[in-house]
């Protein structure tokens, strides 16, 4: 391989727009938020075409696969060109926000919550980012 083809994780999750910064790529794999064959990997590890990774933001957890390699930041339309979504719907964030959200609403004139009912609202909202 020569040194152009060469690319590291981090740099490659920056570049397809997946992280605002190289340096929260790098934050996230040296956490253990992005996975190869369901092993943790260095930020410093090559990027190859073919690549399945397992990516955490948040309650958010993509799947993508490298189709491309990009090697600078580019615009959103071309950077979607550079890898695959094989993430399932129903573990989008945006289908989680939809179906499993509660709602938080008091009914007016009940007045201030009591501790209980604070807490309930507390563990309510504790368990809706957790994962099963």
């Amino acid at each position: 391989m020569t040194e152009t083809e060469k690319l590291r994780i981090d740099k490659y999750l920056w570049a397809i727009r997946l992280f605002k910064t190289r340096s929260l790529a790098t934050d996230a794999c040296k956490a253990g938020r992005v996975k190869l064959k369901g092993q943790n990997i260095k930020p410093s590890a090559i990027v190859k075409v073919g690549d399945v990774y397992q990516v955490s933001k948040g309650i958010e957890k993509k799947i993508i696969e490298v189709v491309e390699l990009s090697y600078n930041r580019t615009d959103s339309p071309t950077a979607l060109t550079k890898f695959k979504d094989l993430t399932p719907v129903e573990e989008t964030h945006a289908f989680k926000s939809m179906f499993h959200a509660p709602s938080l609403k008091r009914d007016r004139g009940t007045g201030r919550p009591t501790k209980k009912d604070r807490r309930e609202t507390d563990d309510l909202i504790g368990g809706m980012f957790e994962e099963e």
